[in-house]
C-alpha cells in the first residue's frame, strides 16, 4: 500500500526556498572563482577548481546547463571527442563509444548530465537563470575583481532593476562564441586593451589545437576558456567535436589554481 503524501502548508514551502536560497547567495557574495557559462569548458573548469578546494560558482544565463553540447551536430544527439579529452568524460562516468584514430562518440544528454554532476559533486555551485552583464574592477593596477549579476528574466523583460555584485579572486569567461564577459571588459574597461575580433570559419583540428593553446589569463583577474578564446584571438571554429572545450576547461582551472594557491598546486 502506498504511503500517504504528508500535508504541507504553502508558507512552509515559500520560507524554505527563500531561506536556503538566501543562505547560498550570502555565502557566494565573495568567492574564489566565478565561472561564467555552464557549457563544456565551464563545467570542466568548475569540477577541477572545486576539487582543488577553491570556492567556485558557475553562473549560467539559461535555465539549463550544457551550452552548445545539447544541440549536438545539427541537432543530432551525438558529439565527438578525442584523446586525451576522453579521460575527462570517463572520470565523470560518461559512456564513450570508440571510433578510430583516438576518436570517441558520446550522447549529448549523457555528457551534459555527467559534467554537471561532476562539478556539483566536487562542491561547485551552479546558479541558473543568472546573467553576468558587467564586471567589478579596480585600478593601480587595472584588474577584474568580480562580476555584476542580474536575473536573465529581468533583462528579457526590459525593465530597470539594479544588479548585485559578486566579488571573486578570478573570473573565467566560458560563455562561448560571443565571449560575453570579455566583450563587457572590452567595451567598459578600455584600459585593459581587450579586443573581440570574432572567430574564423571552420577548421576543426586547428581550432582544437589553438583553443587549448591560447587558454589563458587575458588580463589580471579575467581568464578565457573554450570558444571565448577563439573570439578574442580570431582562430577557427571546430563544430561538434568537443575535446578542445574540455581540455581548455581543465587548463584554465590549472592556471587559476596555480595563481590562487601557488605554483606547483594541481587540480585533482
Amino acid at each position: 500500500m502506498a504511503e500517504e503524501i504528508r500535508e504541507v502548508e504553502e508558507e512552509v514551502i515559500t520560507r524554505a526556498i527563500i531561506q536556503k536560497a538566501m543562505e547560498d547567495w550570502i555565502n557566494l557574495a565573495e568567492t574564489d572563482v566565478a565561472v561564467v557559462g555552464a557549457g563544456p569548458s565551464g563545467l570542466t573548469a568548475a569540477r577541477h577548481l572545486a576539487k582543488a578546494g577553491l570556492k567556485t560558482v558557475v553562473f549560467e544565463r539559461k535555465l539549463s546547463f550544457g551550452g552548445g553540447i545539447g544541440g549536438g551536430g545539427m541537432q543530432f544527439h551525438k558529439i565527438v571527442v578525442q584523446t586525451p579529452a576522453d579521460k575527462i568524460l570517463k572520470d565523470v562516468g560518461c559512456k564513450l563509444e570508440p571510433l578510430e584514430n583516438g576518436l570517441f562518440i558520446v550522447d549529448t544528454a549523457d555528457m551534459m548530465a555527467k559534467l554537471a554532476c561532476g562539478a556539483l559533486d566536487a562542491g561547485a555551485k551552479i546558479i541558473l537563470g543568472v546573467t553576468v552583464d558587467d564586471l567589478i574592477y579596480r585600478d593601480s593596477p587595472t584588474r577584474v575583481v568580480g562580476v555584476v549579476v542580474q536575473w536573465t528574466s529581468v533583462i528579457m523583460a526590459g525593465i530597470h532593476v539594479d544588479p548585485l555584485a559578486v566579488k571573486a579572486k578570478a573570473v573565467i569567461d566560458c560563455t562561448g562564441h560571443d565571449a560575453e564577459v570579455l566583450a563587457v571588459a572590452s567595451r567598459k574597461i578600455p584600459e585593459l586593451g581587450i579586443t573581440i575580433q570574432g572567430e574564423k570559419s571552420m577548421w576543426s583540428s586547428r581550432a582544437e589545437e589553438l583553443t587549448v593553446k591560447n587558454t589563458r589569463e587575458v588580463c589580471p583577474g579575467l581568464f578565457a576558456a573554450g570558444m571565448a578564446v577563439a573570439a578574442i584571438d580570431q582562430t577557427p571554429r571546430m563544430g561538434p567535436i568537443f575535446g578542445g572545450m574540455l581540455l581548455s576547461g581543465a587548463k584554465v582551472a590549472q592556471l587559476v589554481i596555480e595563481k590562487l594557491k601557488g605554483k606547483g598546486a594541481k587540480s585533482s
